[in-house]
């Protein structure tokens, strides 16, 4: 049996639809499981002992490098490397759990004999689907929603599992990273970034927040982002008291799923690797103002999430012009909830 899961994106959706692997090998031993995914998350299932294949498509490079001319060459060669890659086998099952019109048109592309997915999906996607699930319940976590699709076919796991390959190779990266950076104690990370404005906490409250962590809990901090959060981490260490260290771009996914798993705890705004440090089992402390946690919130016991119950949250709006519900949220609040998980 072949099966094609298709997750595009975004990091955290990935994450949340690790159970469904997991699920899926358990019900299926033999199977040849594939995934097709996008770049960005694609570190997350690189070489997964799980998976037989990954089909990566860089779908955003792809965009960019077609509007100029001395890069359209290539794309399009990728491209179409890219279709044949995905065209060249007959899945007896194509699983959709991205349902989006991106994700439909691949699944359309792709030969596949049932073509699965949720008959509500997103942006007409699932008219592209030949086998149409009931419509799943949207206050429903993620994760729940992913997994029912799983038991669809099937798959009767006794619990959710995310199983994130870190290596030994992952392990002595991160190890040698604390090393050059003298890390040697315990430590609490803070990734304060997120891709929507509004999502994000006021970075003077994250200098504050640090600052207490290190003098009060005797912990050193560790910022964690992107290579193109750089920036963003220094201003807020640049208006702290006391010495921090920033580990931006300096990780891959699994080596950043390792760090979290050896931190006594996570505070974090709503963003994909408040979902690696869950899913590796660290406490969490969730930042969240317009997006509603109870549908993609830290899945599991033992996090806490802060938000401040106001009207218009939440909004799911990418910017606000005035954003109280997380400007409402006190550092001493998320002080509070820190020194319970240390």
């Amino acid at each position: 049996m072949n099966i094609l899961i298709v997750k595009l994106s975004a990091i955290g959706d990935v994450v949340h639809s690790l159970p469904v692997l997991y699920a899926l090998r358990e019900k299926f031993p033999s199977a040849q499981i594939s995934w097709l995914v996008e770049e960005a998350a694609s570190s997350l299932l690189h070489e997964h002992p799980l998976l037989d294949r990954l089909i990566v498509s860089k779908r955003k490079s792809w965009l960019k490098a077609l509007g100029h001319a001395g890069n359209r060459k290539k794309a399009i060669s990728e491209i179409k490397s890219f279709i044949h890659e995905l065209r060249d086998t007959e899945y007896d099952i194509v699983l959709d759990l991205h349902a989006l019109l991106k994700s439909g048109l691949l699944i359309f592309l792709a030969r596949g004999k049932r073509k699965i997915g949720y008959a509500r999906g997103d942006e007409g996607s699932s008219v592209f689907l030949n086998e149409k699930v009931p419509p799943y319940d949207i206050e429903e976590h993620a994760i729940l929603r992913y997994m029912n699709l799983a038991k669809y076919l099937g798959a009767q796991p006794d619990g959710y599992y995310f199983p994130i390959p870190i290596s030994d190779a992952d392990r002595h990266s991160i190890r040698k990273l604390l090393e050059n950076e003298r890390i040697e104690g315990p430590f609490v990370a803070i990734n304060p970034i997120a891709k929507w404005k509004s999502k994000l906490w006021d970075k003077k409250k994250f200098a504050l927040l640090a600052d207490h962590c290190i003098r009060e809990f005797k912990l050193t901090v560790v910022f964690t982002g992107g290579r193109e959060d750089d920036a963003e981490i220094q201003s807020i260490m640049e208006q702290m008291q006391e010495k921090a260290v920033n580990l931006c771009g300096k990780t891959n996914l699994r080596e950043l799923g390792y760090l979290y798993s050896l931190s006594r705890v996570m505070v974090t705004t709503d963003t994909g690797p408040m979902h690696i440090a869950a899913a590796v089992g660290t406490p969490v402390v969730a930042l969240f103002g317009p997006t509603a946690p109870w549908r993609t919130g830290p899945f599991g016991d033992g996090h806490v999430v802060l938000r401040k119950r106001i009207s218009c949250s939440p909004c799911f709006k990418k910017k606000c012009t005035n954003p109280q519900c997380m400007q409402q949220i006190e550092v001493e609040e998320v002080l509070q909830a820190v020194t319970t998980k240390i």
